[in-house]
């Protein structure tokens, strides 16, 4: 996966949904108890649990574990409480990750991210060595077909968006994490669902990979991070085209 290429990120996103359905929904649950505890089971005035439950009804997750995350959230039902974290760590050939978890226990989430760091050439980093190289933003994406670049700059600008980036894959909204509910609601209003919707961590300065063992290398480094229960997210600085990541996934 190539770390700076949001298109690509969701292509293969979409692939591990397919092909992972239960850690995607135990990754869900979490972000959904957590939207809940934080702004209520209301998805109408709780616009973080709304994008939730879309990627929910997206990923065909069963209604009654989508309920009973929320109800666990507002405390109607009992629940291990989870805790965000997020850790920043050095890949291979000095490509920065920052990875954010949902666990129930810090100690066994940091002993595993640390280990699989380890294993595949990396190692963690103290706070805010490497979240520098990241803008903390949100961040939709939109394909071509969906709507114009006018039309969504004057929705997204409107509602408070920092900008609209065109591409040839498609439209990238950003704007501040705290306008991230206003942006998704104005969307949301227009009709226009995002192909994805998050608060992110977006490279500013990226890492070239030409090297196709040095692309495996990474991507087993990936695969093994979204392996990990309690991670929810992987961001990376790697630059590689997709021509080198599908050499590197053969």
């Amino acid at each position: 996966m190539a770390g700076h290429n949001k298109w690509s990120k969701v292509k293969r996103a979409k692939a591990v949904t397919d092909s992972r359905k239960g850690k995607v929904f135990s990754r869900l649950s979490r972000d959904i108890t957590l939207a809940a505890k934080s702004g209520g089971g209301d998805p109408d005035g709780n616009a973080r649990l709304r994008t939730l439950l879309l990627k929910a009804r997206d990923a065909n997750m069963p209604v009654e574990n989508v309920d009973r995350a929320i109800k666990k959230g507002t405390g109607e039902l009992p629940g291990v409480v989870f805790e965000e974290i997020t850790y920043e760590a050095y890949g291979p050939g000095g490509v920065a990750f920052v990875v954010k978890v949902t666990t129930d226990n810090k100690t066994r989430a940091a002993q595993d991210v640390r280990s699989v760091f380890s294993r595949h050439g990396g190692n963690l980093a103290s706070t805010g060595a490497v979240a520098f190289q990241f803008l903390h933003a949100g961040q939709f994406l939109l394909t071509k077909e969906k709507t114009t670049e006018d039309a969504l700059m004057e929705i997204a600008l409107e509602a408070g968006a920092d900008d609209v980036l065109a591409s040839e894959q498609g439209f990238e909204v950003r704007c501040n994490v705290h306008a991230f509910d206003k942006v998704s609601h104005a969307l949301e209003q227009k009709s226009l669902k995002p192909d994805s919707a998050e608060i992110a961590y977006i490279p500013v300065t990226t890492v070239p990979v030409t090297d196709v063992t040095a692309a495996k290398t990474l991507l087993k480094l990936h695969d093994a991070l979204e392996e990990i229960d309690d991670v929810q997210a992987v961001y990376s600085n790697e630059e590689m085209d997709d021509a080198l990541t599908t050499a590197a996934q053969a």
